[in-house]
């Protein structure tokens, strides 16, 4: 199952919310939502600074990953979401040896 990586910057009102809710329960609530579509929730940290959550999940696939950051970007509760795709070493090896013809641009 691919794992992506999820990072969010609460805005003002996302920090009241966590600040209300507390961080056990908001990554309990993550958890809860990514189990209901089929994915587990591996990591979940907070950081101070700019990014204020980092999560790891095993998703089905990119088109739940895609709903899942668009349900959570329509809260309007933080400046910055990312969801970007974990790539495993034995992903590397395999991309390693496929053949790929490429042109550079101008050439």
């Amino acid at each position: 199952m691919p794992k992506f990586l999820l990072k969010v910057a609460y805005n003002a009102e996302g920090t009241k919310g966590l600040l209300k809710e507390g961080g056990s329960a908001r990554r309990a609530t993550v958890a809860e939502m990514i189990s209901a579509q089929g994915g587990k929730l591996e990591t979940f940290l907070y950081a101070p600074g700019g990014t204020t959550v980092y999560a790891i999940s095993d998703l089905p696939d990119n088109v739940t990953a895609t709903a899942l950051t668009l349900v959570i970007r329509a809260s309007g509760l933080m400046d910055v979401l990312e969801s970007i795709p974990l790539v495993s070493p034995e992903e590397i090896d395999q991309a390693a040896r496929k053949v790929i013809n490429y042109r550079s641009p101008g050439k």
